[in-house]
């Protein structure tokens, strides 16, 4: 199969901003192991900017747009640093692609952007693509990388894109403050009571559930299964595709 996976910064780093060494090293361990096998992937990554903010020592995230960039442009190196050498770890090649909206909403760009990933993939590397937090002025171009991972998986017809976050799935209600939220295995449409169920995002990342289910949209409609997972266990990803019920699982197929 072709996957996506994406991790967002609140999998990726602590509150602080600094990395999660034992959860990346175990992702990329277990990516890794996927490949091996025989899957194609493409990681979505997250990250830039909460790990600038840990390796600038500011105490939050900055607010304003050039400090935004800076902590991007320098996170994005030690982002970039940690993914080349665990995946080399286990002889595996990684590129970095950096996407402002314009890629995506210029046709040629857009080819462009698909093309090398499709040779990437063809060349056994594995594509780590992340907005280009340095440059952008929206917030961010695209949306947020959950936006950006589902626009990639519509890209070059991945048959799933998994979305590592700091929460099991989609919940019908808010499961930190509600005890008898109930986890939704699975849904076939985006319709206004499953947008209802949305909430807000966390203290370092910029998506919360509304970007998940608009990727959700883009996902079911292309055909490309999208599933949100506990990024606190990477091997929830050999579960996913193995068939496994692992959090909340959209696609159009009814009978899965």
């Amino acid at each position: 199969m072709r996957i996506v996976v994406k991790i967002g910064t609140s999998t990726l780093a602590y509150p602080t901003g600094h990395l999660n060494i034992r959860r990346v090293e175990e992702l990329c361990k277990v990516i890794s192991d996927i490949k091996n096998s025989g899957h194609e992937v493409i990681l979505v990554s997250s990250g830039a900017i909460g790990m600038g903010v840990g390796k600038l020592g500011l105490q939050q995230r900055p607010t304003d747009m050039p400090t935004k960039q800076a902590a991007a442009a320098v996170g994005q190196c030690e982002l970039m640093y940690t993914y080349d050498k665990l995946f080399g770890e286990y002889n595996h090649t990684v590129a970095q692609l950096l996407i402002t909206g314009d890629d995506v909403e210029n046709e040629i760009r857009h080819t462009n952007f698909s093309n090398t990933i499709n040779r990437l993939l063809m060349l056994g590397v594995i594509p780590i693509i992340n907005e280009n937090d340095t440059v952008s002025t929206k917030e961010i171009g695209i949306g947020d990388n959950d936006t950006l991972a589902a626009i990639a998986a519509e890209s070059i017809g991945a048959d799933k894109l998994i979305l590592l976050s700091d929460i099991d799935g989609l919940y019908t209600a808010d499961p930190h403050t509600n005890p008898d939220a109930k986890l939704i295995e699975k849904a076939t449409v985006i319709d206004e009571s499953i947008l209802s169920l949305a909430g807000g995002s966390g203290k370092l990342g910029t998506g919360g559930m509304v970007t998940k289910l608009q990727a959700a949209k883009i996902c079911l409609g292309c055909g490309c299964d999208m599933i949100i997972t506990n990024g606190n266990e990477p091997t929830n990803l050999y579960a996913i595709l193995e068939g496994k019920n692992i959090g909340t699982t959209f696609t159009v197929r009814n009978n899965d």
